[in-house]
């Protein structure tokens, strides 16, 4: 008689690569061979569909979206993660398969790794502000951070010692609070607004110029602003975003307003504390309008594909989310995901009487593979003690 364990590593992977994110914990148990390929993370890195976690409409969702064949994201799948579906979260980070969530009314943070089910809260000693830019990483002993940018410096809270720390300086560089940072081999990277001091015929002036920033969680300190591609210089990017490409490599979104809704993609080839040098993965000249707070994605090197999220373009009464899927050749192709609920309260009118659309705008994270990181469980609560740098 066949057993589980007779079954080929092939077969094996199929039935991984088809199982949702959230329910791999109870893989483990099922057999050693099995548990062996969790630990590897083979199903996590499987070529025929992406696998990862997306926020929509505030909450947290699986998605599992197919890129096997050239019908591209045909039969796209999202579920909601009935874990956190008491807790609206406005933003979504990830970082070595664990996810920091940002509460939708600010009161606190929640880490969690959805292949082990444990979840640790995080309460600031001051109030999180809306403002408040966010990063996941950790430092050369492998010891977990979380990064929080406010306009009066940073802090770095450490999920082992349970302690915060502030660091009050005066950065020479902005980064707006719409920007997600990603994380990359335990560093994190945002795209900030440089300021730089020219001097000519009209005397000294400040010059806002685009740039990659990196945070360095063993050091406790931002690198050199690095340079983005050179086309980003050249032309008004309405939209620019970042995601990761696998465990190396970064990559840049941006969408060029006045090139008729031109999406450019580019990937590092070289990516160090101080050097960068980019090469560009694709370029489309039919993209649709991706708003300031979206733009998401993530690329599939080996298919030359990239998949951006963010609302459909009308001003109709029900609008979509959508995602955008770009490839070779000019392909070009736009998906419905889900609806996009007006968010705005009607007893609350903006002016004269007007209340505009609101939405929350689909949220993606790129490169997630589970991990067996343990978290000190625990209920919502109060931190520890601060220090001051």
């Amino acid at each position: 008689m066949t057993t589980i364990s007779d079954l080929s590593e092939e077969l094996v992977e199929e039935i991984l690569c088809r199982v949702p994110a959230t329910s791999l914990k109870a893989l483990r148990s099922t057999c050693k061979k099995w548990n062996a390929l969790s630990k590897n993370q083979i199903f996590g890195k499987t070529e025929k569909q992406f696998l990862g976690f997306m926020m929509m409409d505030y909450r947290v969702c699986s998605v599992k979206f197919n890129l096997q064949n050239e019908d591209y994201g045909a039969d796209p799948s999202i579920k909601q993660v009935a874990l956190l579906d008491q807790v609206k979260i406005s933003k979504l980070f990830h970082c070595d398969g664990l996810l920091l969530c940002v509460v939708k009314d600010n009161t606190g943070l929640v880490v969690w790794n959805p292949y082990l089910g444990q979840t640790k809260w995080i309460q600031p000693r001051t109030s999180f502000l809306s403002s408040d830019r966010y990063a996941l990483g950790y430092d050369k002993n492998r010891n977990h951070k979380i990064l929080r940018i406010s306009c009066f410096g940073y802090e770095i809270y450490d999920l082992s010692s349970d302690l915060w720390k502030f660091y009050c300086v005066t950065l020479d560089w902005e980064i707006p609070s719409h920007q997600r940072g990603v994380s990359l081999k335990g560093d994190s990277y945002f795209l900030g607004h440089e300021k730089i001091t020219v001097s000519g015929g009209e005397g000294v002036r400040r010059k806002i110029e685009d740039s990659l920033l990196c945070f360095d969680f063993t050091s406790e300190r931002f690198g050199p602003p690095l340079p983005l591609p050179l086309s980003f210089h050249s032309y008004r990017s309405e939209t620019m975003t970042l995601s990761c490409v696998g465990e190396e490599q970064l990559a840049v979104f941006s969408y060029h307003l006045n090139l008729s809704s031109v999406y450019e993609i580019w990937v590092t080839n070289k990516l160090e504390p101080n050097a960068v040098s980019w090469s560009k993965f694709l370029r489309s000249f039919r993209g649709s309008h991706v708003h300031i707070e979206a733009g998401s994605f993530f690329i599939d090197e080996g298919k030359k594909v990239a998949v951006v999220f963010g609302l459909d373009y009308k001003y109709d009464e029900t609008r979509y989310q959508t995602a955008h899927i770009i490839g070779q050749g000019g392909y070009f192709k736009s998906v419905n995901i889900g609806e996009a609920p007006n968010l705005a309260k009607p007893d609350k009118p903006y002016m004269f009487g007007y209340t505009p659309r609101k939405y929350c705008y689909p949220v993606v994270c790129s490169s997630y593979v589970p991990s067996l990181v343990q978290l000190q469980i625990n209920q919502p609560g109060k931190g520890k003690e601060r220090d001051y740098y």
